[in-house]
């Protein structure tokens, strides 16, 4: 017997054409008779049939399926992301399909080509690369398939996006960490291909300018993405005995990894280093001592991101839209200072 049980099957072994099967399985009560459908249905049932979805999605030409593309899944900010997004579409009748790129460019492109050979109604793309990935996303909005790019997003592409205010936001916590006293901040930033990582690093030294700090590129550490780097990347500048009050890093991952250092180099947080991080979630509640954070609001992300396609779905006209969010900074022990609300 065949892997997947199929409408041939099912009138082989009644010995009954196939037409009459597939307009039974599809409800045709007009053309089947009453028993011979039931007849069918309970054979099918019994034999553990289950309707081709790719094949009647080429037929429709609509899969309601809609794919959502992240970067990574060891914060818990894409599981939330996720987690809303997936309600907010099954209310309006869609299926998710989910693939993470694991921060691989490859692997982000291979993810996008198989939404595509899907036939995915739409995307969700958090990406991990602006610039590798730019043409295949050109490609995938030229065919006309609705896409919004959440979060990490890409210039330049005909595509709606929904992304938290990095800029402003990482200019805001390193201004406050000014005025409480800091003046050697420790920045550690992200990658130059991501868009977010940009838009932090030009905060930071904007904040610096604005209080007539000269911006020290020693203080501005090699690139860090998980907690792993962050170690190193701490281990390697404080091995070179640069003065240092704040570290203030791209996302709390890597700021865990450099504060974790810290600690085990004897110095303590916040007494002799203050450290804070953008893109905070629950993970920095659950560390000693808890982290300072901007925090970014997910699921307002995620109700607009899928606001944004269904209209996209809706109306193939629709003009793409950006939508910036704004965060909130949540002052925790790792800064013991008081952050005035924006």
């Amino acid at each position: 017997m065949s892997k997947y049980i199929t409408i041939k099957d099912i009138a082989n072994e009644l010995g009954i054409s196939k037409s009459t099967v597939s307009r039974a399985l599809s409800g045709d009560s007009s053309n089947v008779k009453a028993e011979t459908m039931q007849l069918i249905t309970e054979t099918a049932r019994r034999m553990g049939y289950h309707r081709n979805e790719m094949a009647v999605s080429l037929r429709k030409q609509s899969s309601h399926n809609i794919g959502i593309i992240i970067p990574e899944i060891v914060t818990t900010f894409y599981m939330t992301f996720i987690s809303h997004a997936q309600a907010l579409l099954r209310k309006q009748g869609y299926n998710v399909l989910i693939a993470t790129s694991d921060e691989n460019y490859v692997q982000e492109r291979e993810n996008m080509e198989m939404m595509e050979h899907c036939m995915v109604d739409g995307l969700l793309i958090s990406v991990c690369n602006k610039e590798r990935n730019a043409d295949i996303f050109r490609r995938i909005v030229s065919r006309g398939i609705p896409v919004v790019l959440f979060d990490r997003t890409v210039e330049d592409v005909d595509a709606s996006q929904v992304r938290h205010d990095d800029y402003i936001m990482s200019f805001f916590m390193v201004e406050q960490l000014i005025r409480s006293g800091s003046r050697n901040i420790v920045h550690i930033p992200g990658p130059s291909h991501i868009r977010n990582g940009y838009e932090r690093l030009r905060g930071y030294r904007d904040a610096l300018e604005k209080f007539h700090i000269s911006f020290n590129p020693d203080l501005v550490l090699a690139s860090a993405l998980s907690a792993e780097e962050g170690c190193q990347v701490m281990s390697d500048f404080m091995d070179k005995g640069i003065k240092f009050d704040t570290v203030f890093g791209f996302t709390e991952t890597s700021l865990i990894g450099a504060k974790n250092l810290i600690q085990k180099r004897g110095l303590r947080i916040p007494e002799d280093v203050r450290v804070c991080c953008m893109s905070g979630t629950a993970l920095c509640t659950l560390v000693h001592p808890t982290i300072t954070a901007v925090e970014q609001p997910v699921e307002q992300m995620a109700e607009e991101a899928c606001r944004l396609l269904m209209e996209h779905i809706a109306d193939s006209g629709k003009k793409a839209e950006d939508v910036v969010l704004r965060g909130d900074i949540k002052e925790r022990e790792s800064t013991a200072v008081y952050f005035p609300i924006h």
